[in-house]
């Protein structure tokens, strides 16, 4: 009996369970979130061609303008002058920068005068016999020459008798060879052509130097070119006397220039042609890097946008009733960072910022900037 009870409460409890189940299905409801429609917000602008300045960036390292790289041409013992020869050391125009020891060679120079001065003094009683008329001028020129000061230059002859003369008393062939000495002896000393500073020295005080041996290099602080590679795409817009505008590598000082030289020839390799920029100022130094910005042309009706919102196919984002259009352009000049586009209708609403995510047909919002409050 007891068996027969709990087999019917369990059949009871099984049946509840099951009714219970169904009620509890039947009566659930499902909530699904709604989704919410998501508007971004873009940056735009409104369209207004005009006049776009193109500007081809190029730099490099500063040289000097005028420049002298110092050779030895005769050999000798390099003698101490006034002033150190040291790189940094400044000298005057005419200043001698290095003295080589030229005494023994100076009297062998003074030889050749004396020789000079000596067949001189052996013709002149036979000018005075023979050629009376030219006498005077000849007695004139014996009488000026000073073995301490340069050779003169033989007086003027006027007459084939007088050449004749001259020339067959081997004068001319000693003149001429005195004076190649003398030219000689001048390169014992080497002088500054400019005012300017020593910015390498190879030798010291007391150095043998030899023939063709290089003894430094000196420069003018005053003037400096930069020399640029610019892309031959612009090398006919370029024009000797443009203004440019240059910066150093830390965009601290900004310096004035000029183009003075543009190379005839493109680079094989790089297909560029060297510009030459001159530029002056007290702060410069020569090897400086700077930066160098051409007004290469300028670009009628076109815009400039950031390069970033050119899409591959020459296409951009366009805002329509708050709807994300694409229209082609017409690039005509990429920089680093910026493009510059044609054929864009004034008054047409683009995007001034690149969207992530953005496609065609999608509903956009445009920034407005809050009113300032006062």
């Amino acid at each position: 009996m007891r068996k027969i009870i709990l087999s019917i409460l369990g059949v009871l409890l099984i049946i509840g369970a099951v009714f219970m189940a169904r009620n509890i299905i039947a009566n659930k409801k499902s909530f699904k979130p709604k989704a919410e429609k998501v508007v971004k917000t873009v940056f735009t602008e409104v369209v207004e061609n005009g006049a776009v300045a193109i500007i081809v960036p190029a730099n490099g390292n500063l040289i000097a303008k005028r420049r002298v790289e110092l050779y030895s041409e005769v050999q000798g013992v390099f003698r101490k002058g006034s002033k150190l020869f040291k790189p940094g050391q400044e000298y005057r125009k005419g200043e001698a920068i290095i003295r080589i020891d030229a005494s023994e060679y100076a009297a062998g120079v003074q030889s050749s005068k004396s020789n000079l001065y000596n067949q001189l003094t052996s013709v002149m009683p036979d000018l005075r016999l023979d050629y009376p008329d030219i006498y005077p001028k000849w007695q004139a020129y014996l009488n000026g020459f000073d073995m301490a000061k340069s050779t003169p230059a033989l007086p003027e002859m006027t007459s084939e008798k007088e050449k004749f003369f001259i020339t067959g008393r081997g004068i001319l062939t000693t003149y001429y060879n005195v004076k190649n000495q003398e030219q000689r002896l001048s390169k014992y000393r080497i002088s500054a052509p400019f005012s300017g500073v020593l910015t390498e020295a190879l030798v010291t005080e007391g150095t043998l130097v030899r023939a063709g041996q290089k003894l430094g290099e000196f420069i003018n602080t005053d003037v400096y070119e930069l020399e640029v590679a610019i892309g031959k795409t612009y090398s006919d817009l370029l024009r000797v006397g443009e203004a440019v505008d240059l910066t150093n590598l830390d965009k601290t000082r900004t310096y004035k220039g000029k183009v003075t030289r543009i190379n005839g020839s493109v680079d094989q390799a790089s297909q560029t042609i060297k510009a030459f920029i001159e530029v002056s100022d007290n702060t410069l130094k020569e090897g400086m890097y700077l930066e160098a910005s051409l007004n290469a042309k300028q670009e009628d009706n076109a815009i400039e946008i950031d390069r970033n919102l050119l899409l591959e196919n020459n296409q951009i984002f366009v805002v329509k009733d708050s709807i994300l259009d694409l229209i082609d352009v017409n690039p005509v000049y990429f920089s680093e960072k910026r493009v510059v586009l044609k054929e864009i209708p004034d008054g047409t609403t683009i995007m001034s910022k690149p969207l992530i995510g953005a496609y065609t047909g999608m509903a956009v919002k445009i920034y407005e900037e809050a009113p300032k409050t006062q």
